[in-house]
């Protein structure tokens, strides 16, 4: 259940250029767009997010779905985009007669990302969004054209991000009417069989099952992949490994009902303890049920964290997790990993100034703390638990001599 201090090592993934492959089971999604982590620590600013291509530099993210597109039919019947500290309609400029924000700046840097092999999809929603058709078939098929031609393959004088063409969508879809996002899809496939290069369409369905927003296009509809949102829910990661953490009843979805009999089905996590109301599990413990489902489960694909900006603040735990999917034999780029060697016990510490580790406590990655007279040290972010348990705390070795002092500005 451990992962080695090396294991999280930058250099356990060397930067390469991989085209996206769908089929396998390691690979690793994650939101950007949202400032997930600024928005729980707002003095942390030198932590909050940063442009999509900081996110790109090596070969831990598979995708990084762009969120979010928050309003469906905004002012001048174009959407709206909001990026929250990169760009928005409030601080960057909009297209005229719109609200449509300009995000064109970051052009180059979605296609630095699309270089090196990555997946950018526009993300549909969020849990805020402004969404939904509530019209008919005709309006979801009109709107599949907008994306099409503002954000895809297509063309039009009004595009956010310049002349950058994602690659595909993301359906976030927690509000609005749940009506005739089939047909949006369709007729977004239709746009994608004439392209010049692949699209793809995944989903980020709540646990609870059936989705209440996203069951009919589910079941209708030639989704890739879904990232299911295994948090804020009682079907959460916590409840693993018991009936109620329901992965069952979305692996059956996946080989019984969906159209297509190749889709994948992620474990999405939060990746930090702020990034989500309830759900999160530490590091070893999401690694042991991602492993699990990965052996015993075809329709298994990887992991979804929320978000980015989370993840890298929590000791790079989207690295974390893509070294232990393609460390374990799957089909991963890296192969089985490498037994780290032996190393000799640590030697005695001076523990003088260090306070005793507390149950109740939230720990960065790097704060120190004494145990059962040992010195401890955060690998990442954690709280509960307990030094020498899981594998989130290295042991640097016993105490010489104890001491207590204050020491919360490490502290979460």
């Amino acid at each position: 259940m451990m992962l080695s201090s090396s294991l999280v090592a930058f250099s356990a993934l060397a930067v390469s250029v991989l085209a996206y492959d769908n089929s396998r089971n390691d690979n690793v999604a994650v939101y950007w767009g949202q400032n997930s982590y600024g928005a729980a620590h707002g003095a942390d600013q030198p932590n909050w997010q940063k442009t999509i291509s900081h996110y790109c530099q090596d070969d831990a993210i598979d995708v990084l779905p762009v969120s979010f597109v928050t309003v469906f039919f905004g002012i001048g019947g174009l959407p709206h985009i909001n990026l929250a500290n990169i760009c928005n309609e409030v601080d960057n400029s909009t297209f005229p007669g719109t609200a449509l924000a300009d995000c064109s700046a970051l052009a180059e840097d979605i296609k630095q990302c699309q270089a090196r092999g990555k997946v950018l999809p526009l993300s549909l929603g969020g849990a805020t969004g402004a969404i939904g058709f509530v019209s008919d078939a005709q309006a979801a098929e009109e709107f599949a054209t907008t994306i099409w031609n503002l954000f895809l393959g297509g063309s039009s004088d009004t595009r956010p991000f310049g002349n950058a063409i994602l690659d595909g969508v993301d359906l976030d879809i927690e509000g609005g009417s749940p009506s005739h996002y089939t047909a949006f899809v369709n007729k977004l496939r239709e746009y994608y069989a004439g392209g010049d290069k692949s699209y793809y369409v995944f989903a980020a369905p709540q646990c609870p099952f059936p989705d209440h927003y996203m069951g009919e296009v589910l079941n209708n509809a030639h989704i890739d992949a879904v990232y299911v949102q295994f948090y804020n829910n009682y079907c959460g990661l916590p409840a693993y490994p018991a009936e109620a953490f329901n992965w069952a009843a979305w692996e059956d979805w996946a080989l019984n009902v969906s159209p297509n009999k190749d889709v994948k089905v992620y474990v999405g996590a939060p990746a930090h303890i702020t990034a989500a109301n309830n759900g999160f599990v530490e590091i070893d413990r999401l690694r042991e049920i991602a492993l699990e489902k990965q052996a015993s489960s075809s329709v298994f694909g990887g992991v979804m964290l929320w978000d980015a900006s989370q993840a890298y603040a929590n000791g790079r735990f989207d690295l974390a997790i893509k070294n232990a999917l393609t460390g374990s034999g799957s089909l991963g780029p890296s192969g089985p990993s490498t037994p780290a060697p032996e190393t000799p016990a640590p030697s005695p510490q001076v523990c003088v100034g260090t306070e005793e580790w507390v149950e109740t406590e939230g720990y960065k990655q790097g704060s120190k703390a004494q145990n059962d007279g040992r010195l401890w040290e955060a690998k990442w972010g954690t709280a509960r638990e307990t030094p020498g348990g899981l594998g989130v705390w290295e042991d640097l070795g016993e105490c010489k001599s104890e001491g207590k002092v204050h020491a919360r500005d490490l502290r979460l």
